[in-house]
């Protein structure tokens, strides 16, 4: 079990559920999934070590579009989808937090935006450069070569979840949005009916890569305490949501679950988007708005 819970602090942790790797097969090694008995944020438990966790990450496991008529395909899919993504009408750098391959920076760039992309990945920032055109740092955000206060927007599409230390990603960002700036958070959202249906089969849990599975009360806390406070929310993404059900009921409908089969890699959803304005001071409660990668 975790020590602490990192949204609350909490000690006491109950467990939900066992699963293993449905989507990609990279283990056959069972995770357990808990829920913190004090605020219910739910974390997968124990947490990989980094060199454990990157062994469950495909090879390519962001987009980057191939010559086959089946990558086009997507590639246009993938562009018709992520269209709501870039309607958030902020003026000035844009910065994309775990921007895999850059086709959505790329897709800013097009629109005017002056948009740039972080990844931990090397390869993931050199996909983004030179297929899409668009520059990328590998680095951690809390190490990025930034000055503060110098984001018009931050954005952190399915980003959270694959974090040991979310919090510290939120104040980061925080520190490089300048007064009235918006971060744009999207994970899965751990309330939806689909989770509630489907429980350890919903690909949103992806067990072993999400180390956290957010309901909207989680964000809500954690953002707060990091100085934000909610402009909006949204529960529906025309990319992720139907998706997530076809692949949670057949994982094997997932383009990167057929890539991988195809090449050969060795084996052993709903979602939720908050808009978020950086804030002078820390908010201890959040208005209430109305009601996952390229």
């Amino acid at each position: 079990m975790p020590s602490l819970c990192p949204a609350c602090d909490g000690a006491e942790f109950q467990l939900l559920f066992t699963a293993s790797d449905r989507l990609y097969n990279t283990t056959s090694k069972q995770f357990q999934v808990v829920e913190c008995k004090r605020c219910r944020l739910m974390q997968l438990a124990p947490q990989p070590a980094p060199s454990e966790l990157e062994t469950y990450y495909p090879k390519n496991y962001w987009f980057a579009p191939e010559m086959s008529t089946a990558s086009r395909l997507e590639e246009i899919y993938r562009r018709f989808v992520l269209r709501d993504h870039v309607r958030f009408g902020e003026s000035g750098p844009v910065l994309d937090v775990g921007c895999g391959g850059g086709l959505f920076l790329r897709m800013l760039q097009d629109r005017g935006f002056r948009a740039m992309g972080l990844d931990f990945s090397l390869d993931a920032a050199r996909v983004a450069w030179s297929v899409n055109r668009a520059p990328a740092t590998c680095a951690t955000l809390e190490a990025a070569p930034f000055a503060r206060q110098t984001c018009a927007a931050v954005t952190m599409f399915h980003t959270l979840e694959h974090l040991y230390e979310p919090r510290s990603y939120l104040r980061a960002a925080h520190e490089l949005l300048r007064p009235g700036g918006r971060l744009v958070v999207q994970v899965p959202n751990a309330a939806c009916w689909q989770f509630l249906l489907l429980g350890a089969s919903w690909n949103g849990v992806d067990v072993p890569r999400h180390l956290y599975d957010f309901r909207p009360a989680d964000l809500d806390r954690m953002l707060g305490s990091c100085g934000f406070e909610v402009l909006r929310r949204k529960y529906f993404s025309l990319r992720d949501n139907p998706a997530g059900l076809a692949t949670s009921l057949a994982p094997s409908l997932d383009p990167m679950a057929r890539r991988i089969r195809q090449s050969g890699w060795p084996r052993t959803c709903c979602t939720g988007r908050w808009w978020w304005r950086r804030c002078h001071s820390r908010c201890s409660k959040l208005p209430a708005g109305p009601g996952p990668r390229s």
